[in-house]
């Protein structure tokens, strides 16, 4: 794990937080007052994903943006099932400790499907959803062999994927670009260490090692299933989406086919120089976006 008050050169300056209702340490940021904003992150990145977007957005709302069990700060335990359903649950019991309603969720990646499945089952806590390069797994949309899921496809058969996801302290820059990180600018002395220092050994990326298995080998889909008939709990929100075009992790075009399965009418929004991490790509679009999201519905 990630020393608690490490700040990587002051690029994380918030102050930690650890909840362990769920039977591991899980970490979250918890910053400013007001209507809650839950920032989710997925593969393989942390909290520090969403680092510009928590201030600005804090200065109106209550930023709260936890670490997935096997990610950031939080703890990675050997003997836990990381599964779709585990991460749902995980959050689940943090939002009800915190007592969290009226919540903006902000989610990305995994953390689509995570929010998307915790809205679905808790529609009372949930206000409005901003989905930014995701899907939910609930629009039928086709998902099609990216590079990234290409380059999962082809480690695993040969029997290699948790050696090369094992060493994600020293090969988390490739990795992102193979999923679709456009502006490579970002990555300073301080990004690279961030990134990496949540997978210092292979026990640590068991998180990040597993959550690509999930979706690959379809464990996923009989969890997806029992939301199906919680469906109109997700449609009632207002939703919408915003999506990086050079994404090579999700196709643009089944995130766009799965959000109009779901949400057809709502707003769209594509940024054509953004990849899959939008957050690093095109931080001031993406909280401009929220923002006004937020400000209309």
């Amino acid at each position: 794990m990630i020393d608690a008050r490490e700040t990587f050169g002051g690029t994380w300056p918030f102050q930690p937080h650890f909840f362990e209702g769920g039977g591991f340490r899980m970490h979250y940021v918890d910053e400013g007052s007001g209507d809650p904003i839950v920032c989710l992150h997925g593969e393989p990145t942390w909290g520090y994903l969403y680092r510009r977007f928590i201030p600005p957005l804090a200065a109106s709302h209550r930023v709260i943006v936890p670490d997935h069990m096997g990610f950031g700060k939080s703890e990675t335990p050997p003997d836990r099932e990381y599964s779709l359903r585990a991460h749902v649950e995980n959050f689940t019991k943090l939002v009800e400790a915190l007592d969290l309603t009226d919540i903006t969720l902000v989610i990305q990646d995994w953390g689509g499907l995570i929010g998307s499945s915790f809205a679905l089952r808790h529609p009372d806590r949930v206000k409005r959803l901003f989905l930014l390069n995701t899907v939910t797994g609930y629009g039928d949309a086709p998902p099609g062999l990216t590079p990234w899921f290409q380059f999962v496809l082809n480690q695993h058969r040969a029997g290699t994927l948790p050696e090369v996801l094992g060493h994600l302290d020293v090969n988390i820059l490739s990795v992102m670009k193979t999923q679709g990180l456009e502006n490579l600018s970002v990555a300073n002395a301080d990004w690279l260490a961030a990134y990496g220092a949540p997978f210092s050994t292979k026990q640590e990326c068991l998180g990040a090692i597993e959550f690509p298995l999930d979706a690959l080998l379809g464990r996923i889909r009989p969890y997806l299933a029992e939301g199906v008939p919680l469906i109109d709990n997700l449609k009632s929100k207002p939703a919408m989406l915003t999506v990086g075009m050079k994404d090579r992790a999700i196709a643009p075009e089944t995130q766009i086919a799965d959000f109009s399965a779901i949400w057809p009418g709502r707003s769209i929004i594509k940024l054509p120089n953004a990849g899959h991490f939008s957050q690093e790509d095109a931080p001031d679009t993406v909280i401009a976006l929220i923002e006004l999201f937020i400000g209309s519905t």
